[in-house]
């Protein structure tokens, strides 16, 4: 599967993590501070100090300890519930799951903060959080897109409601990765269903491709399956159409010089109707990107 380091996202959670330590430790002292889940001294209480919690998480955090820094943080939104701490405590626990790779636990967490504090100035990482949660655990095109579907629509919450914001542009590249991936799906499906000789079910799976997903790099083979698909219904002018909008726009893709040579092996020519569900949709779908 084609998705990209986030190696840029990770950038950016250390830069917010690098700020909240660092203004951590100017107010509160943290020599003292070891490794407390030894230490039946340093055991979460019911009513620990509010600042002793945050601390603990905040060096946990600093050490790598990301389960433990999150157990921290969890402590401290639960025992100081509506309280400046528990937004603090949220996030930070949102973050600590996500480093941790416990991502189902991130996507609590993130989701919670934006929804209590959607006018907070750390709503559009919590946000960003919730979309690279769902984004790193999306599965191989064989199977159900179901995360797939959700860290798109979450990276365009990133884009719509942020725009410019600093996670924007990692969020506008996501989509297109995401968006690839969904087109990859229909794509083995369509093959599949192309294999079996049900040309009209390959078909729609190649529609899909052409009418959503067509500025990813799936349509080039997309419209020349179609191209095989409708010659072998017998749909001469759907194939020629087909090859046509393969060639105009991709003139040097090896799939367009395959499709080419098919449809002159059938005795035609690449010749686009423009008044064909093919063209419109096309045309319609460039027009808006």
């Amino acid at each position: 599967m084609p998705l990209r380091s986030l190696s840029s996202s990770r950038s950016l959670a250390m830069r917010f993590t690098i700020r909240a330590v660092a203004v951590a430790m100017m107010a509160a002292p943290l020599g003292a501070c070891g490794w407390w889940d030894d230490d039946p001294v340093y055991k979460t209480q019911a009513t620990d100090p509010a600042d002793l919690l945050y601390n603990q998480g905040l060096v946990f955090l600093k050490n790598q300890d990301y389960t433990k820094a999150a157990k921290r943080f969890d402590a401290l939104d639960k025992q100081y519930p509506q309280t400046e701490w528990q937004q603090k405590a949220i996030l930070m626990s949102a973050y600590a799951n996500y480093s941790a790779g416990n991502y189902d636990d991130a996507i609590t967490a993130s989701q919670r903060y934006v929804t209590l504090y959607p006018k907070s100035p750390d709503a559009a990482y919590a946000a960003y959080l919730y979309a690279n949660s769902q984004y790193k655990q999306i599965p191989d095109i064989t199977r159900d897109q179901d995360r797939t579907v959700k860290a798109l629509q979450a990276f365009q919450v990133v884009v719509t409601n942020w725009p410019k914001s600093e996670y924007a542009d990692d969020a506008r590249f996501k989509i297109q990765v995401t968006k690839d991936q969904l087109a990859g799906k229909e794509m083995d499906i369509g093959r599949y269903y192309q294999g079996q000789q049900n040309y009209v079910a390959a078909v729609n799976r190649y529609k899909i491709v052409v009418a959503q997903y067509q500025q990813t790099r799936q349509i080039e083979e997309a419209l020349s399956r179609l191209a095989e698909c409708y010659l072998a219904l017998g749909l001469t002018s759907d194939a020629q159409t087909a090859a046509a909008i393969l060639g105009h726009n991709y003139p040097d893709s090896q799939w367009y010089k395959d499709t080419y040579t098919l449809v002159k092996s059938n005795g035609l020519e690449p010749r686009e109707d423009t008044e064909s569900w093919l063209s419109r949709t096309f045309h319609s779908a460039i027009s808006m990107d």
